[in-house]
């Protein structure tokens, strides 16, 4: 339903058989599904319907059975008498029936076709036109002929836009529910007989019903545009900064559905260490329920990537969440009708990508020299439905890959399977080397979308990028606290390298909590990583699977604030658990401002350098 559709078939279903000409003007506010409170501006012209030029005696009947609609209207009940006057007449010799057609008459050359008024123009109709009145008074008037006819024309061609030669008008307010919408007017020109009584009563009835259409098409225009605001409040508006791939998007909603929305998504999840997360998903579909239902899966998704967790376990956590809203909901509450995430996590640092998957496609491949492919994915169900135990698969991508990640909508639809949607991509992609993350979107797009897809297409392109091997560093740590002064001499050194030495002081007082934690309370091996990509990246790893928690010490501990001191330092730090035990992490600045010393005692401070007592 759409509001300037609506309004044009007003038009058309008047031309030729009602009018000459019939426009439609309606409020800013209709056209964009609102309502209209007040009524102080101008109108809009939504609708332009012309008829073809009349042609002398029977052509201007056989003009009226062409491209531009019947040659009659059929009025609404109760109005039998204005069917007497359709098809119209015209004056003189076209009001002749079209059985005395003989000879020349029939090759007459047609009459100037009346000018077509602009469409999207604003109008203002003052007094005394008769619109000005119909707004005025919410009543359909039917202008007089005044004895001046070129005079009345001339005003109405300035008021409108139509050139003179007017004969007669019928203009009626377009209303719904007593609120006023806009102005239908229908216009016959000198070739035509004039408007009477009969006929004002038809346009009243045929303008009463299209308004209702138009009010209804107005409160569709709004529902969509709700749904459409919301569903884009849900995707992310941008891709967030980061340095691991060069990433991009498509997102396109299906041209036949519910409303234009659904639950496709997409997403792009810094996480610790210079890695990201990538993220493709898809709710069964259209509709709010489908939005809504996405808008869920993508927070819990953006919740679990924060304990950096692994794609199996936080694809399994989300399993976990589908069954639990499903069971959560009543009987007359519309369920979860099925759900599928794809879940990818790269490390520029190593080049492992690991990826897993519930129910969803698998992502495609292109290698730096061109080659696709579609790596094996282990298969499950889609989320909610429970089953097997499922895991992940991990790529070493070389720098330069490119992960295409999609929704089903870009490779099925009605006429196509799976298979053969695949082999366009796998086609596509191969016919775009060495393009960007945004040229190949683009790429895959024009080749193998649909003209009139029938479902929503999400689609995330990613490039790989690889940090450089000058911009990591890693020690082996002994388990002796002694062994803490040398890692902070080393790493003092190679801050000095890479022109951060004036992240030296904090950088050494984190690492000196970070390591005495894992010597005494950890287990080998011990590892310590710097990175700088972004940000200064600090990794402690330890074989222990204990998480530090910051407290604050009494004044009376001795200690107990080594990590209240690195929450102060660092921007950000956290714990994550690989494979094996875990890995604390912290972030800096790469342009740190003053150090926040000021509600940090000078005991707190040394206690970070008790290595070095006698």
């Amino acid at each position: 339903m759409d509001v300037r559709r609506t309004a044009q078939e007003l038009a058309d279903v008047a031309v030729p058989g009602f009018a000459d000409v019939v426009t439609v003007e309606l409020a800013d506010p209709v056209l964009q599904g609102d309502e209209p409170t007040t009524w102080d501006g101008p109108l809009r012209r939504a609708a332009v319907s012309v008829a073809p030029p009349h042609r002398s005696e029977g052509a201007s009947a056989a003009a009226s059975h062409g491209n531009e609609g019947p040659s009659t209207w059929a009025p609404a009940d109760g109005h039998a008498a204005a069917a007497q006057h359709t098809p119209r007449g015209h004056q003189g010799s076209e009001r002749v029936s079209g059985s005395s057609l003989t000879g020349d008459s029939a090759r007459q050359e047609a009459a100037p076709s009346p000018t077509r008024p602009p469409l999207d123009e604003l109008v203002i109709y003052s007094p005394p036109t008769p619109q000005s009145l119909a707004l005025e008074t919410r009543r359909a008037v039917l202008a007089p002929v005044p004895a001046d006819t070129q005079a009345w024309s001339e005003h109405t061609a300035q008021q409108t836009g139509h050139e003179p030669g007017l004969r007669s008008l019928i203009t009626v307010p377009v209303r719904a529910r007593g609120v006023l919408l806009g102005l239908a007017n229908f216009w016959r020109y000198q070739e035509s007989d004039p408007f009477d009584e009969d006929d004002l009563a038809v346009a009243e009835e045929l303008v009463g019903r299209a308004g209702v259409s138009i009010d209804n098409a107005r409160r569709f225009t709004h529902a969509d545009a709700i749904a459409v605001t919301l569903q884009r409040s849900l995707l992310p508006e941008a891709l967030p900064d980061q340095e691991a791939v060069e990433a991009a998007y498509r997102y396109l909603p299906a041209q036949a559905g519910d409303a234009g929305v659904s639950g496709d998504w997409y997403d792009v999840i810094p996480l610790p260490g210079a890695r990201v997360a990538l993220v493709v998903g898809d709710v069964v579909g259209h509709g709010l329920h489908a939005t809504a239902t996405m808008g869920r899966l993508r927070t819990a998704v953006h919740n679990f990537s924060t304990l950096d967790l692994p794609p199996d376990e936080l694809l399994a956590y989300l399993d976990e969440l589908v069954t639990t809203i499903d069971d959560s909901l009543g009987a007359g509450s519309a369920h979860i009708s099925g759900a599928t995430c794809l879940y990818a996590i790269y490390d520029p640092a190593t080049g492992r990508c690991t990826i897993a998957t519930k129910g969803h496609p698998g992502p495609a491949l292109v290698q730096p020299d061109g080659t696709v492919s579609f790596p094996g994915i282990p298969v499950s169900p889609p989320l909610g439905l429970g089953g097997e135990p499922f895991e992940t698969a991990t790529l070493e991508l070389p720098e330069d890959s490119r992960l295409v990640m999609f929704t089903d909508g870009l490779v099925t639809d009605r006429h196509r399977d799976i298979d053969t949607g695949l082999e366009q991509l796998r086609t596509a992609l191969a016919g775009l080397p060495g393009r960007t993350a945004d040229e190949t979107c683009q790429g895959v797009l024009d080749a193998v979308l649909p003209s009139h897809p029938s479902d929503d297409v999400a689609l995330l392109v990613a490039r790989t990028r690889r940090l450089d091997a000058e911009r990591i560093a890693e020690w082996a740590v002994q388990r002796d606290p002694a062994d803490v002064a040398r890692i902070r001499t080393n790493v003092t050194d190679r801050l000095t390298a890479w022109g951060l030495e004036d992240l030296s002081f904090a950088t050494e007082l984190i690492l000196s909590e970070l390591v005495t934690n894992a010597i005494r309370y950890g287990t080998e091996p011990i590892t310590v990583r710097l990175m700088r990509a972004g940000s200064l990246i600090c990794e402690v790893a330890d074989g222990s699977s204990t998480a530090p928690h910051l407290r604050r010490a009494a004044a009376t501990d001795e200690g107990g604030r080594g990590l209240y001191l690195v929450s102060r330092f660092a921007e950000r730090w956290g714990t994550r658990y690989p494979e094996t035990g875990k890995v604390v992490w912290t972030e800096q600045s790469l342009t740190p401002g003053a150090p926040p010393l000021s509600d940090i005692t000078d005991e707190a401070l040394l206690d970070q350098w008790d290595d070095l007592a006698p």
